[in-house]
Order: structure tokens, then C-alpha cells, then sequence
């Protein structure tokens, strides 16, 4: 007889993400969300941190007239919360609620964590306490929702925590709510990323690794043993990729249940003519701010090389990036000019004045486009840094002795904003500019999964990625030996020690794109494209749905049910 499947009536899902746009997770949340809701309409509820105190979160849309007898009574539990929708398409049901009354109860509430779960909390610092009276205040709301709205209504309910920030509250409900059936996702590993991003070979030697003696030798000793101990104590444990499902395996001392991709929507991808139009203004953008910047011409048949993400300069290969345009710059197979820009926060002061000024000129039509013949100070970087001597992008920079002459084939800009459309040059969101690019690179050394390329694909543009990033794995996938850019993404074989390598397989790549047709390049468009089609929601949530039959299987015999 086949076995039955269980499936949720009631999802709750907990992250210092919910409408909070930070990383990754929030995108891997905001796009799920709509499949969720089309399929269980509002009976999906997230829970987020409010820590807006006054000012307007143009990502919450709040009302007070939702749920009016359980708000009441969870301000007499001393709750104090926001309840509302979360502006995405969807806008699925969220409370945001405010954790900082939860301080002084930490000792006691690590306290009863050692007691329940041997989690040691003494060396925790920096964020860990922020996050743990989240996870905390995030379970008591959960926990009184469940009692007031669903406890004589819904048997199936599910929580389901995203990464170490959301575990203490996950064990929380584990204990005082056991009715409810938990899911643990980790993102990436706490001391898997600690091991990388400390220049030490993570893969190579992964197997010989003791996570909780490495955790003590990397400071993260409290994190670690958080994340650790609620792997082992959920009902389910899932991550993102297969190659962070071997890391939690050796590190984390518990094998995942069920590995969850990243899927996305495509609703935020321009079609038809507008998709030409936006590509076409954004390109005219970047040229016009590059013009300004070094005062070259930059004309239509230059490529636009672009990569972007967290400011992990190993982990997310932003070093061997530069290295590979450096590379390029004595290439002699590159026919063609490149613009690579570096789009990556940092530790960003203001818009440059100068280039403001010239920009300025620009957009009020007072000089014409890509008029200006001279460079300015610093021609590598679009905004002043509070950090300028340290930065390691500006540093490798000068180390290499790049600074956009007009005889150089390929010139670098460090864009160092979030680009949200405020940034004082580009006044363009991220989307807005990166349907310009022609191709992109993320020559990852760690990254669980990989939200960059997968959306470059959505805009047709080609990319390359790396055998150690989960999304390169997926692609792969699909091909008979590596994935090629003629495929649409290219997958270059990366491991601990072939950095050298990885560059030269870049310079290449951008050679090899450069030559190609308009034909090729074309054909290598639609094949990008049609590859992302497979990793939208509709394909991808079948996973979720296993990881609730998982839990709630699991949550029956836990309670005896």
C-alpha cells in the first residue's frame, strides 16, 4: 500500500529576513511566497523582526484590523507586534514583532537551552543575542496564535525556522508546543562559512573536520553548537544544495532530510518590447556613468562583464574575478572592449561629488551623452568609502596598477551601494541594470546555492559559476559534462587550491563570448533563459511538501499521535 502523505493546514515560518531585504533568504521567502499563498490562501503566516521604531517599511503594509481578539490578547501576554501583509506579490499575512523587551530573560532562556538541548551559550557575541530574543519573540508569537486561532481548528500546523538566527525559537516550540511539527533550513553553516571566509581548505579536507572543535578554534563556538543542536532535535532538517548537504553531514553531525533548491519567480523579468526598451536604457546608464567616471567612450559593442552579491571577497570570488580581468587585460584572443563593474556593498560613505556633478550635466541635458575626455581622480570607483586605504576591491585594484587608461581593453568600475535606486549615480534598482550586462561571472568558492546567477539567467544573460556553488551543481545537471556558456552558464571546476586556474578559465570564457556571433551569442541568450525556467516555484515546491510530510510524520510519533 502506498504511504500517505501529510500536508499542512496552517505554515508558520519564522526570519530575520521577513520583511527585512537583506540577503538571499529574503528573496528565497519573498518569491516562494505567492506559491504558498495560491495554494493555502492566508494560511500562511510569517513572522519578522520589527525594529523600525517610527519610521515607514515600505516592504510591510499594515493593519490593525486583522485578527483584532488574538492582538488583544497578546498584548496582556506582553507581546508587542505589528500585524499586516508583506508588500510582494502575494502579500501574504505577517506579524512583525518587537524583541527588545526579551533581554534581560537571555540568561535564563540560555539557561534553559543548556538544559534541554546542552547548548552553550557562553561565548556567544556580536549578533547572537539580537537574533536569539528574535527567535524567542518569534516562537511566543507563534505560540500564541497557535493556541488562540488553530489549537481546536487545524491539526496539521508546521514551523519552519530559516538559519541559526530562528533555532532557539524552533526548540522552544518543539518543547511547550510539541503539537506543532518543525522544519530547521539552514542556508549555510555557520562554521562551514567561518572555515572559508578564515582561508582555510574547506573541501579537501572536509571529512577529517571536527565541527564543535573547529567552532572553538574560529570563535563561533555558540553559533555552532545552536545550529547543531537544533539539526539534531527538529523534526526536519533541510538545506538548500547538495554541497551544503555534505558540509551540515561532517560539521553539523546530522544528515539533511530533505534538500530544498532556491526556486524565484519570473514576474519581475520585463517581456516583449519592454524587456529591448529596459535592456537598452540601462545599458545607455552604465555607459554614461562609465564615460563620467574615466572619460572614455564606451559604444554599443563594448561587453558588459558584471558580478555581484555579498561583500565576501574569497567566498564569493571576487578576488579571482579581478584576477581574471587583469588577466584580460593581456589577452590577445579579446576583440573586444570590456566594462566590468563590481557590484558590491561596502562599507559605503557618499556618492562621489565629482562624479555627481558630471552625472548631473548628463540626466539635465546640459552636456551631451559620453561627452567627457577626461578622467577623473580615482576613475575605478563610483562612490568614497569610509574605509578607502583598507577596502580590498580599491586594493587589488591598485595592487594590479588598473586604473582605466584609455589603452586598457578592459576597464573596472566598483559600484559599492546597495542599488535600490537611491544610491546618488546610477538612481536605478539592481534589476534595473543588470538586464544591461551581457554576461556575469560568480566564481564562487562558497555559496550554498546562489541567487545571483539564477537571476542573471532570467534576464537572458549568460553567466558563469563555479562546481562549488549550489546552483552550478543544479545546472550541471542538465549537461553531459560541464555546462558551457554556449549553454547558457558555464560551470568552471573549482576547488581548494586552483584559483590560478579558475582565473585563466574566466579570462577565457570572456575571450571565447566576446568572438562569438550575434547568432551564438543569441542562441546562448535563450538557452540562459529557458534554463531558468526550470528552477521557478512551480518546480521546486514539491520539495517543501515533502519536508512537511517529514515533519508532521515525525511530530506524530514524537507526541504519541
Amino acid at each position: 500500500m502506498a504511504k500517505s502523505t501529510k500536508s499542512p493546514d496552517f505554515i508558520f515560518e519564522s526570519s530575520w529576513e521577513v520583511c527585512n531585504k537583506v540577503g538571499g533568504i529574503y528573496t528565497v521567502l519573498s518569491t516562494r511566497a505567492k506559491t504558498l499563498q495560491d495554494a493555502m490562501p492566508d494560511k500562511v503566516l510569517f513572522v519578522g523582526p520589527d525594529f523600525w521604531e517610527g519610521k515607514e517599511n515600505p516592504l510591510f503594509i499594515e493593519d490593525k484590523t486583522q485578527w483584532k481578539a488574538w492582538t488583544k490578547q497578546a498584548a496582556s501576554e506582553g507581546l508587542s507586534i505589528r500585524t499586516g501583509r508583506w508588500n510582494i506579490p502575494g502579500q501574504p499575512m505577517v506579524v512583525l514583532v518587537d524583541f527588545k523587551p526579551y533581554f534581560e530573560q537571555r540568561n535564563q532562556l540560555y539557561a534553559d537551552l543548556w538544559e534541554y538541548a546542552n547548548v552553550n551559550s557562553m561565548n556567544g557575541y556580536g549578533d547572537y543575542d539580537e537574533a536569539n530574543m528574535f527567535s524567542y519573540a518569534a516562537a511566543l508569537v507563534v505560540e500564541s496564535f497557535y493556541r488562540h486561532n488553530l489549537a481546536k481548528t487545524c491539526n496539521n500546523v508546521v514551523y519552519q525556522a530559516h538559519e541559526w538566527m530562528t533555532c532557539l525559537g524552533a526548540m522552544y516550540i518543539q518543547q511547550h508546543v510539541p503539537q506543532i511539527a518543525t522544519i530547521f533550513t539552514t542556508h549555510a553553516t555557520t562554521i562551514g562559512r567561518s572555515i572559508a571566509g578564515n582561508s582555510k581548505p574547506l573541501y579537501d579536507y572536509l571529512w577529517c573536520y571536527n565541527g564543535i572543535q573547529m567552532s572553538q578554534e574560529l570563535n563561533v563556538e555558540a553559533k555552532h553548537s545552536l545550529e547543531r543542536e537544533t539539526a539534531r532535535l527538529v523534526d526536519c532538517f533541510t538545506t538548500v544544495s547538495e554541497v551544503t548537504g555534505r558540509e551540515c553531514q561532517e560539521l553539523l553531525d546530522k544528515k539533511c532530510d530533505v534538500i530544498l533548491p532556491n526556486g524565484f519567480e519570473a514576474d519581475f523579468v520585463p517581456k516583449g518590447a519592454n524587456f529591448n526598451k529596459t535592456r537598452k536604457v540601462a545599458r545607455e546608464r552604465i555607459f554614461n556613468i562609465a564615460n563620467a567616471l574615466t572619460g572614455q567612450k564606451f559604444d554599443d559593442d563594448t561587453l558588459i562583464v558584471a558580478t555581484s552579491g555579498r561583500y565576501e571577497f574569497k567566498n564569493k570570488g571576487i578576488d579571482v574575478f579581478l584576477e581574471a580581468m587583469n588577466r584580460s587585460l593581456r589577452n590577445d584572443r579579446l576583440n573586444r572592449q570590456v566594462l566590468a563593474l563590481v557590484q558590491v556593498p561596502a562599507w559605503v560613505g557618499h556618492p562621489r561629488q565629482d562624479l555627481s556633478q558630471r552625472v548631473e550635466l548628463i540626466d539635465t541635458k546640459q552636456v551631451e551623452p559620453q561627452s567627457y575626455t577626461t578622467a577623473l581622480e580615482r576613475p575605478i570607483i563610483t562612490h568614497d568609502l569610509h574605509n578607502m586605504d583598507g577596502d580590498s576591491v580599491t586594493g587589488m585594484l591598485k595592487y594590479f596598477n588598473m586604473w582605466n587608461r584609455p589603452e586598457d581593453k578592459v576597464k573596472v568600475i566598483f559600484i559599492p551601494c546597495y542599488l535600490d535606486g537611491t544610491d546618488g549615480i546610477f538612481g536605478r534598482s539592481y534589476y534595473d541594470l543588470l538586464i544591461g550586462n551581457d554576461l556575469s561571472i560568480y566564481p564562487s568558492y562558497y555559496e550554498p546555492w546562489g541567487y545571483t546567477p539564477l537571476e542573471s539567467i532570467a534576464f537572458s544573460i549568460p553567466c558563469v559559476t563555479t562546481s562549488l556553488s549550489g546552483f552550478g551543481m543544479w545546472a550541471d545537471s542538465f549537461c553531459t559534462g560541464h555546462s558551457t556558456i554556449a549553454q547558457g552558464v558555464e560551470v568552471i571546476e573549482r576547488n581548494d587550491y586552483n584559483y590560478s586556474e579558475v582565473a585563466d578559465r574566466i579570462k577565457d570564457v570572456v575571450a571565447t563570448y566576446a568572438s562569438m556571433s550575434d547568432a551564438e551569442r543569441t542562441s546562448a541568450r535563450k538557452a540562459a533563459q529557458k534554463l531558468s525556467q526550470k528552477a521557478l516555484w512551480k518546480n521546486f515546491i514539491k520539495y517543501y511538501y515533502e519536508a512537511y510530510d517529514i515533519a508532521l510524520t515525525k511530530r506524530d510519533k514524537r507526541v504519541g499521535a
